[in-house]
């Protein structure tokens, strides 16, 4: 096995303390003076996106609250005319994995000559020169640590991804207190995706020593923290949820990950379904298809969070009253499915070859 990957990316900065989402704006007086602010709904709740923006000259640092719901290529597109009218030299997204995804794809794309679209079709994409600056207030996609931003396209029925070096977050806030009155279902699902991570960045066929040693403990912490966060968003161990979840973003931006992910994509493009969710629902059944491929490590990964890791995957669902968005809903667009799930780069990092059979089985147990 490698030491290292090829290439190691990983953001060169991360301030992990309670209260650091407060310096947001005079932190990113640094990449320039005119900002751009990309938040959700829960952080004009009780008053945190006020405390942010206390600190930042509002006639130089602008707002933009995310809809909701998976990113599309639509709301990108009207988040890109916002901030190139706006004049942005940096952008920050303070919110979930869809908030970070789509502030990510902006800073990205914002000098971009082609519309979003293309980009999304595949074509090449530019550097970017626009600093991105992530604060999570979930603890689950680990896209602050990522070079990845995932988009639907909701016209096509079609979830790809973005992927470029410089789309890394050249500063990532880690503050547990932007987890405090996050609701339990979404507490839920998104540990689960930092979970899912963690597993398959650990079992990739592209797993090096150092993202082995990111893997495996952003499982532990996961598995150890995330049903006591659950069941109070403000429990200390929220730091912990939150290191973990960072960890696997780390280790999936240097190891790839696997079939689950391959199959969340399409799924999840195709029943609207959370992207937590439609990667809880698709694990079990990727751990047992994996089983044999995955060797010692199964017995590490067992170890590591306390219990055998399918059982352990079993029952924090059960636990935490995690419903599979696919049991018992007509299954339709196989062969598509099929396709873009072998065509995904997941896919082809997992430990066992994918064949079509195999996913066209993974789909059966999905939904039965």
């Amino acid at each position: 096995m490698r030491i290292l990957p090829e290439t190691v990316l990983l953001p060169p900065r991360i301030a992990a303390r309670r209260g650091a989402a407060h310096d947001l704006a005079a932190e990113c007086r640094a990449f320039g003076p005119r900002g751009l602010l990309v938040h959700g709904l829960s952080l004009t709740r009780g008053g945190t996106l006020d405390r942010i923006m206390a600190a930042a000259d509002r006639d130089a640092v602008a707002t933009w609250q995310h809809p909701g719901g998976e990113p599309t290529l639509d709301q990108l597109e009207t988040l890109l005319d916002f901030g190139r009218r706006r004049g942005a030299d940096w952008v920050a997204g303070v919110g979930g994995g869809s908030v970070m995804d789509i502030a990510k794809a902006c800073a990205g794309l914002l000098r971009a000559r082609k519309p979003a679209a293309e980009y999304h079709g595949g074509a090449p994409l530019p550097t970017s020169e626009v600093p991105f600056v992530a604060a999570p207030t979930t603890a689950g996609t680990g896209s602050e640590a990522t070079p990845v931003c995932v988009l639907t396209d909701a016209a096509r029925r079609l979830k790809r991804s973005f992927r470029h070096p410089s789309l890394m977050a050249r500063l990532v806030i880690l503050d547990a207190n932007l987890l405090a009155g996050c609701p339990p279902p979404v507490i839920a699902a998104s540990g689960m995706d930092a979970f899912t991570q963690a597993v398959e960045a650990f079992i990739s066929n592209r797993a090096t020593l150092l993202t082995d040693a990111l893997a495996l403990r952003a499982a532990g912490l996961v598995a150890h923290s995330l049903e006591a966060v659950r069941r109070d968003s403000g429990s200390g161990e929220a730091e912990n949820l939150l290191a973990g979840a960072c960890l696997a973003g780390m280790a999936l931006s240097n190891a790839r990950l696997g079939v689950v992910h391959g199959l969340a994509h399409p799924l999840g493009a195709r029943y609207n379904a959370p992207h937590g969710l439609a990667c809880a629902a698709c694990l079990p059944a990727a751990i047992r298809f994996n089983r044999e491929a995955m060797g010692a490590k199964y017995d590490r990964l067992s170890a590591e969070i306390g219990g055998d890791l399918l059982a352990t995957a079993e029952a924090l669902m059960q636990r935490m009253e995690i419903r599979s968005p696919f049991a018992g809903r007509p299954l339709t667009d196989v062969p598509a499915i099929v396709a873009e799930t072998l065509e995904s780069g997941s896919t082809a990092a997992n430990p066992r070859t994918v064949t079509a059979d195999d996913v066209a089985a993974l789909l059966r147990i999905v939904f039965a």
